[in-house]
């Protein structure tokens, strides 16, 4: 669970590319219409974006290729500078900030894995995961315990001395996990992670990352242009188009009041029973109900099985276990048949 105060806050923020981008700095925004970038051969990356991403939660940035998704990440981790507006980590504002104090926060409260895992060819499992440390001049072996740690918590216990090319797909990916764990980072970004695995091993590791958050409850900033694995993931999403932002929502919201007809045409596909939670299809609960409660934030697809068997309704509860009504046969018919029920 993330609380409400944001972590990373963009305000209409814009990257753009081509000559004489530098110099426009210092213009006011509302002066960047399709017209005048042609008119200067200017390409924009990311367009006039506004969001906030709340401190621990995973906030999923998704598009097709060229949506700006990978760009706005890199001016949110300083990797890429803005061209205007203002970009916030914490107290921070990247837009101006002393190269010093930018590489203290990328080697101390931010750290990302990209989907190449860009592991040491030369260096074994633990050698590459302790060597963000090395690089800090930790002791080698107090960065080999806290390497030790986190091979364990990635489950590569027995396989700390072998080499990237003994490993399969999905445990070098689990190396680069751990390495970008090693600092201890509050802000955990990821670049499509799990985009060169195949679909199994993307299965897995999706539990995986899962579990992790679970234990670790980061601030996850997490790239992706799967649509199914960002509703599997994700408290919130971001959909880019064109370097804009067209939508920020959760899965469900994404599903249920899509902001124009690109976001419909993304998610139209997506089986609405795996979106839905309980919560939205209860009903008053009348005298008679069916058994233990069941969570508002269940998936409809999860209790779908129990409802359907089930003569009466099934009650459902709050975070808090107070029961906030029921959901019946009817609307979980309706949520797997993607129509409304009355």
């Amino acid at each position: 669970m993330s609380d409400t105060s944001p972590i990373i806050r963009c305000q209409n923020v814009w990257k753009l590319y081509g000559p004489g981008a530098e110099a426009l700095s210092g213009q006011s925004a509302s002066r960047l219409d399709d017209a005048f970038l042609a008119a200067r051969g200017l390409v924009p990356a990311v367009r006039d974006v506004t969001l906030d991403i709340r401190q621990g939660e995973i906030f999923v940035i998704m598009g097709l290729s060229g949506s700006g998704k990978s760009t706005l990440v890199r001016c949110m981790t300083g990797l890429v500078d803005t061209t205007l507006g203002d970009l916030w980590i914490g107290a921070d504002n990247l837009r101006g900030i002393e190269a010093k104090r930018l590489v203290d926060i990328r080697r101390r409260r931010i750290s990302m894995v990209f989907q190449d895992f860009a592991l040491l060819p030369h260096l074994t499992v633990l050698d590459n995961i302790a060597f963000p440390l090395r690089v800090q001049g930790m002791g080698r072996e107090a960065r080999l315990k806290r390497a030790r740690e986190l091979a364990e918590l990635v489950a590569l216990t027995g396989r700390e001395d072998r080499f990237p090319h003994e490993l399969s797909g999905g445990q070098q990916q689990r190396v680069g996990i751990a390495r970008s764990l090693t600092t201890d980072p509050e802000i955990w970004f990821l670049d499509e992670p799990f985009s060169a695995l195949d679909p199994l091993i993307r299965h897995e590791m999706q539990d995986e990352f899962l579990r992790l958050q679970g234990t670790l409850h980061k601030t996850i900033v997490f790239i992706t242009h799967d649509f199914e694995e960002a509703i599997r993931i994700a408290d919130r999403i971001a959909i880019m188009h064109d370097g804009r932002v067209v939508q920020v929502d959760t899965p469900e919201g994404l599903i249920l009041n899509p902001a124009d007809a690109y976001v419909a045409e993304f998610t139209r596909k997506i089986p609405r029973h795996r979106v839905m939670r309980a919560g939205s299809l209860t009903r008053p609960a009348p005298a008679q109900t069916e058994g233990t409660p069941v969570p508002a934030t269940a998936l409809v697809a999860d209790i779908a099985a129990r409802v359907l068997a089930s003569d009466r309704p099934v009650p459902v509860a709050d975070e808090k276990g107070a029961i906030i009504g029921a959901v019946d046969r009817d609307r979980v018919i309706a949520a797997i048949c993607g129509t409304d029920a009355a």
